[in-house]
């Protein structure tokens, strides 16, 4: 299985959409998982390659590099790593631990809940970056609005504070529920598992239980981070009743640059080359991350070559160790050509003799092939 493409390791086209590679990885990280499959190693290794695989396609970035350039575009990226802070994959595999084995903690914003508090602590922002800001890192201001709970009513949202047992549950916050032969427990749809329920509401707050504050909020963030990545700024969250702040998640989203496109820590560049410097095999510059390199070109440097600089990538967030900066030549031919032009390119492909016409003697054979067919 370990050789098989992505899209084969997830049974999927090539064209599927985001929903459909879900729900595939889903099934199948389900089969494979550790849980259900106890001591069987083939089930293990086939539940790391399922996760390699959907982490690679359910990024758009990485998806593109792969399509395009296959496995080794994305060698030295950690094609099976989550990544900073958990990465979006992370997301759906602790949606699959909860609808498999009926697991409820240890999701996002579900830290600290309680009954009574009538919303997450926890809760996460969006956060535009430029290109180069989350290369190198910066220090950034973020406008938030934060709840805390309501002086007048504690938090309950009821007037003066009182609350009464819930009628339909009896103020137990669940119910038993009936299915067959089976019998199980289920939240109190009424009143949310509170056991309460509010009789009149606050004036203060129309019986939310909350008011919003404004805030700002400076946060340093890392160099190297990547679309996509989470970051945790410790009590910035909602305000609880009890005082204490939850935590405030940071989810970013990088704009793409014009030239280079980001896989991982790994830089690609597509380099536009002229013919003729192709042929002669000058030396060009190109623009770095840190300013520009110097790219010498092999001589008869062919169309969507690579060129490789090691350590001119981005810095990982997790360690700091740096990347490739990969150049693609991009090959450019002339849209037009003068008389005089086209008198030295045909001096120039004669002096090459036989050379200069390689589908004659590629072709000659197919020719006379093609002849016979149509003979008597």
């Amino acid at each position: 299985m370990t050789d098989m493409c992505y899209y084969e390791v997830l049974e999927v086209s090539r064209d599927c959409s985001g929903a459909e590679l879900k729900k595939s990885y889903r099934k199948l990280a389900m089969k494979y998982h550790p849980d259900r499959n106890q001591g069987d190693k083939e089930a293990e290794d086939s539940f790391k390659v399922v996760n390699e695989a959907y982490q690679v396609l359910s990024d758009k970035s990485k998806r593109e590099v792969y399509d395009r350039y296959g496995k080794e575009g994305l060698e030295g990226q950690g094609a099976g790593r989550g990544g900073f802070g958990g990465g979006s994959s992370m997301d759906d595999i602790m949606d699959m631990f909860n609808s498999a084995f009926g697991g409820g903690g240890g999701g996002f914003g579900q830290t600290r809940r309680d009954p009574s508090q009538k919303y997450s602590l926890d809760f996460e922002v969006e956060v535009p970056l430029a290109f180069h800001k989350a290369v190198f890192g910066c220090e950034k201001k973020i406008d938030i609005t934060y709840k805390t709970p309501c002086d007048d009513c504690s938090g309950t949202g009821a007037k003066d504070g009182h609350l009464e047992n819930c009628d339909y549950c009896q103020g137990q916050g669940q119910v038993l529920m009936r299915q067959g032969p089976m019998q199980f427990a289920q939240t109190c749809p009424k009143c949310q598992g509170q056991g309460q329920s509010i009789k009149k509401p606050c004036g203060s707050c129309k019986g939310k239980g909350y008011h919003q504050k404004d805030d700002t909020v400076t946060i340093n963030i890392p160099a190297g981070v990547d679309n996509g990545n989470r970051l945790r700024a410790q009590g910035y969250g909602n305000k609880g009743k009890n005082g204490r702040r939850g935590d405030l998640y940071l989810t970013f989203r990088v704009r793409e640059d014009e030239n280079f496109i980001r896989n991982g820590n790994d830089i690609y560049i597509e380099v536009p080359v002229f013919f003729t410097q192709a042929i002669l095999g000058e030396t060009i510059s190109i623009p770095a991350l840190k300013g520009e390199l110097e790219l010498k070109l092999k001589k008869s440097t062919k169309d969507k070559e690579h060129f490789v600089f090691e350590e001119e990538g981005v810095a990982d967030v997790h360690g700091g160790a740096k990347g490739r900066l990969i150049a693609q030549i991009q090959m450019t031919l002339p849209r037009d050509i003068n008389e005089e032009q086209k008198e030295l390119l045909e001096k120039l492909q004669e002096s090459y003799g036989v050379e200069s016409r390689p589908h004659k003697s590629t072709f000659d054979s197919a020719f006379d092939r093609v002849k016979d067919w149509f003979k008597g």
